[in-house]
Formats: structure tokens, C-alpha cells, sequence
């Protein structure tokens, strides 16, 4: 099976989804290349997408950045730094964290420490456990922040999901309430109860990094839960808007 070939059927749901006329936002935490490369990436495997449409926790932490005119030292991916062109970074008064295994060494580590214990505040973009590669799931940026966390007494603030603030700015983009949006994703705890805590209905999938049993490990339970996102699509269509 090629990648488009498991792609294609989303990409047929999401144009069903287009012609109800509901309006569609891409969410995601990924933090390991820019909103730009995601966009073309989206693309070229077939998704009709405008880059508007897409909605990243780098989006957030850089409006947080510029609002609170922060000088981050950032563990971020290389790849992702173009969406925080034209930030300082020189006389570093926070911290940033992603996703980023090229900079999760000691001594990156230990600088990113120091800063904290001198007052500077650590700003995670997320907190996941663990995402999905292709050879398998792996550790996630949580475990590091909340080593920070642990050693130098601070709490950290995160930006993206599952922060009830994240979903909602994604809402205020499509001028609709809470109550009038579902999240369809595979994480139960940042996507279906972050969704659902911050007001919205919740579907889980059981595709990408869903483990079984997911859906009984946390609360609220999902509103639905589907095998893969061509369901959960025609669920929302089916049962959702018919009651609408």
C-alpha cells in the first residue's frame, strides 16, 4: 500500500466533509517542521488545504512570544525555527520546548536549567508522552519538560493541546462556539478529552498512535469512537448534522 493510497480515502471524506459546507481546521502539536512544510507536505500527498486552514502549537507559542516580548533559548527541531523568524533569541529570558531530539542532550539540557532557577519561565509547547515515527512510538517532549519541571521547581505553561486556550483560538479562526465543533483525533487525552473539556464533542480514531484500550484510560469518554477518520467523517455528517 503507498502512501497516497491510504490517504485517499481522508482526503475524499475531507471534500465531503467541504460540500455540507462545515468548515474544517487542521489541529496538530507537531512541533517538528514548520506550519509552511506541513502545508506542503499536506499537498503533495493529496489534500486540498489552505495554509489559513492550518492551526499549529508553534502558532500558539509564537503569539504567546511576541505578546509577552520573550527572548527564548529554543529546544525546538531545526526544522520548525521558520515559524519564529525574526524572534531574539540573544540575552535569553525563557525557555521554549518542542519536540526536539537533536537538542535534548545534557548540556542543552543544563542550560535550559539555569535559566529557570534565575526566574526565566519555561513555555511548553506540548506536553505529549509519546508520538508516532515510522519505526515505531517514541518518547515525546513531555518526559523533558517535566524533568525541567522536576529540577528547577517551576511549572510550565503549555500552549497547545490539550490547553483548553489552544482549541479555543483554533475556534475564534472559524468564528464558531465550542458547542458547534467536534475534534476527530487519535490521542485520547490531548485530542478527544482536551477537545471535550474545552467544550467541544470529541471523536476518537483508532488509527496512527491509538493503543487499544485508549478510550477507557481517561475521562470524559469520547462522544464517539471510530475505526479510522472516513467513519468518524460519516458520522458527523450522518448523525451530527442530520440533527442539526
Amino acid at each position: 500500500m503507498t502512501t497516497f493510497d491510504a490517504v485517499e480515502p481522508q482526503t475524499q471524506r475531507t471534500h465531503r466533509l467541504r460540500t455540507t459546507q462545515v468548515k474544517i481546521k487542521f489541529v496538530t502539536n507537531t512541533t517538528k517542521e514548520s506550519k509552511h512544510v506541513l502545508h506542503e507536505r499536506l499537498k503533495k500527498i493529496g489534500f486540498s488545504i489552505d495554509n489559513e486552514e492550518i492551526f499549529t502549537s508553534l502558532t500558539a507559542a509564537r503569539q504567546l512570544i511576541d505578546k509577552r516580548n520573550l527572548r527564548p533559548l529554543m529546544l525546538i527541531a531545526d526544522a520548525a525555527k521558520e515559524d519564529f523568524s525574526g524572534v531574539c533569541c540573544e540575552n535569553e529570558n525563557s525557555v521554549l520546548v518542542g519536540l526536539a531530539p537533536e537538542h535534548f542532550n545534557y548540556e542543552c539540557l543544563t542550560t535550559a536549567f539555569r535559566l529557570l532557577l534565575d526566574g526565566a519561565p519555561l513555555i511548553a509547547i506540548h506536553k505529549a508522552r509519546y508520538y508516532k515515527r515510522g519505526d515505531g512510538l517514541a518518547l515525546g517532549p513531555g518526559a523533558f519538560v517535566s524533568g525541567l519541571e522536576y529540577s528547577s521547581g517551576c511549572k510550565a505553561e503549555v500552549v497547545g493541546k490539550p490547553e483548553a486556550a489552544f482549541f479555543h483560538s483554533a475556534l475564534q479562526d472559524l468564528g464558531c462556539t465550542p458547542d458547534q465543533a467536534v475534534m476527530i483525533g487519535d490521542d485520547m487525552h490531548d485530542d478527544v478529552c482536551g477537545a471535550m473539556k474545552a467544550g467541544l464533542a470529541g471523536i476518537l480514531v483508532k488509527t496512527g498512535k491509538y493503543r487499544l484500550g485508549d478510550e477507557g484510560q481517561a475521562e470524559p469518554s469520547p462522544s464517539y469512537v471510530a475505526e479510522d477518520f472516513p467513519q468518524a467523517v460519516d458520522f458527523i455528517i450522518n448523525n451530527l448534522l442530520q440533527s442539526q
